[in-house]
């Protein structure tokens, strides 16, 4: 077998693959079998008919082309071997020449990564947020806690700001009332704006049994966006009793004898949160300190298949949420242009980053061993909530371990770059990343992987590319989270 190589691009190249007629052999035998197992011809049974007969009944050339899909894979195969190119998707194949007896040959188009170096990286320094807990944070996140354990009590006065009314909604349009935008018996908090524009201030000054009418713009349902007249009648008012900071409330909400042993627990742990997220954010701009040093052409249809993959993500977890792509992007208040240049710079960071690093663990001969793609595949079913065993075989059965190899591949290579790179704190701050990597594993027993979050965070976006699919992992990107926030706003919408 003769293949050439023809760089159509630096991206995209064209192999020619000339085949002796010989090598075709096999393949024709298996033809001829397969084609033997199908036909019927008197006084053969199947899987008996003779080779002349099938050209004959059926014709050569049927043969020929059975013969042909066959060996494609495994020809365009070694051809990909053989010229040591790393290609990208699917090819386009093209069948050039076929003559009995003599020669095959094909030619295939295809995308293939780039050929670079990594540059030297030794010298990198990046700033990442401090990993300071103020006293605010501590005591934020009491209050949080405080607000888990509230009570409610009836209070015999007229609704006012934060306080809890039991309300019925009726909303009409031209006199009819719309029965998707109407409810009863809702529980709502006045001055939280999560509903209806008007409603809040319909609310405030109002006692049990009183009602109200304004007009508004529904949300929801069949007339989402039209006007209505609204009337809201208050069933009862009730006050948010938080309860008192002290020592039964620790008792109350935690393992935690006293108050101040609550508070020095909360401490800690918005501590380790902290400790994690900058090791997430040193891991993120390391690899982006290092895209910077780095220029190379990406293959475009590359591109749009990670901007296609983004855009359905994005879709599924809206639509889990119930939400839709207007909702979203009023929410974030963007246009959809802007939606657009946003999705497809972050889709060509990613390919770019997972580029870089598949190209940085071949020159540092970085290999995967057992124990590294189980220790993967356990954490990756912690997070999921379901046994390894059922994970491992998913992906097995799947065949996605390849994927996997290449996810751990491409963390273990950033990790390298980790290791190289200087990383302040802003307030100057030298940071021994493995030194608070120790600490973490020291509380937890585990090994902590940092935890990379955000849509626009390369080094996330470069290694969780494929594994997010193949594990089929809950995204991690911020429009999840935005999306259920916006979830729980509607379900208090009438």
């Amino acid at each position: 077998m003769k293949t050439d190589v023809e760089e159509l691009t630096p991206t995209r190249v064209k192999l020619t693959v000339e085949v002796p007629f010989d090598e075709l052999k096999p393949n024709l035998d298996k033809a001829y079998k397969e084609i033997s197992q199908q036909v019927r011809i008197k006084g053969f049974r199947p899987g008996k008919v003779p080779a002349p007969l099938i050209d004959k009944y059926v014709g050569r050339g049927a043969v020929l082309q059975e013969a042909v899909n066959d060996a494609l894979p495994e020809l365009y195969g070694r051809a990909v071997e053989e010229t040591e190119i790393f290609v990208l998707g699917q090819p386009d194949v093209e069948v050039t020449e076929l003559d009995d007896g003599a020669q095959f040959a094909f030619t295939a188009e295809v995308d293939i990564r780039p050929k670079f170096e990594v540059p030297d990286y030794d010298g990198l320094e990046v700033v990442v947020d401090d990993a300071e807990v103020t006293d605010e944070q501590v005591e934020e996140t009491l209050g949080n806690l405080r607000e888990r354990f509230a009570s409610l009590t009836n209070a015999e006065r007229a609704a006012e700001e934060g306080d809890f009314a039991s309300i019925d909604l009726v909303a009409r349009i031209d006199g009819e009332e719309i029965e998707d935008a109407s409810t009863t018996g809702y529980s709502y908090e006045v001055g939280s704006n999560s509903a209806i524009e008007g409603l809040d201030e319909a609310l405030t000054g109002l006692a049990a049994g009183e009602d109200k009418t304004f007009t508004g713009t529904l949300v929801g349902g069949e007339h989402a966006g039209d006007e209505a007249e609204i009337t809201v009648t208050v069933q009862s008012v009730k006050v948010k009793n938080l309860p008192d900071l002290d020592d039964e409330f620790a008792q109350l909400a935690s393992e935690f004898d006293t108050i101040e042993e609550l508070r020095g627990d909360v401490r800690a742990r918005l501590g380790r949160q902290v400790k994690l997220q900058q090791l997430s954010e040193a891991r993120d701009k390391a690899l982006e300190a290092l895209l910077e040093k780095v220029d190379i052409p990406l293959p475009e249809k590359v591109v749009e298949e990670e901007i296609g993959r983004r855009n359905q993500q994005l879709e599924q977890q809206l639509q889990m949420a119930g939400m839709t792509k207007e909702d979203y992007l009023k929410d974030e208040e963007k246009s959809a242009e802007e939606f657009d240049t946003e999705v497809a710079d972050a889709a060509r960071l990613a390919v770019k980053g997972g580029f870089v690093l598949d190209q940085l663990a071949v020159q540092e001969e970085l290999g995967v061993e057992n124990e590294e793609l189980s220790e993967y595949v356990v954490t990756q079913a912690m997070q999921m909530g379901v046994q390894p065993q059922q994970l491992a075989e998913y992906l097995t059965q799947n065949n996605q371990l390849p994927a996997i190899v290449s996810e751990v591949l491409r963390s273990k290579a950033l990790n390298l770059v980790v290791e190289h790179v200087t990383v302040k704190d802003e307030s100057g701050n030298e940071i021994d990343v493995e030194a608070v990597q120790r600490e973490l594993n020291g509380e937890t027993g585990e090994t902590v992987q940092a935890e990379e979050e955000g849509e626009d965070a390369p080094a996330a976006d470069a290694a969780d590319e494929a594994p997010a699919q193949t594990a089929e992992a809950a995204a991690e990107e911020a429009p999840a989270a935005e999306a259920q926030d916006e979830k729980d706003a509607k379900d208090k919408d009438a």
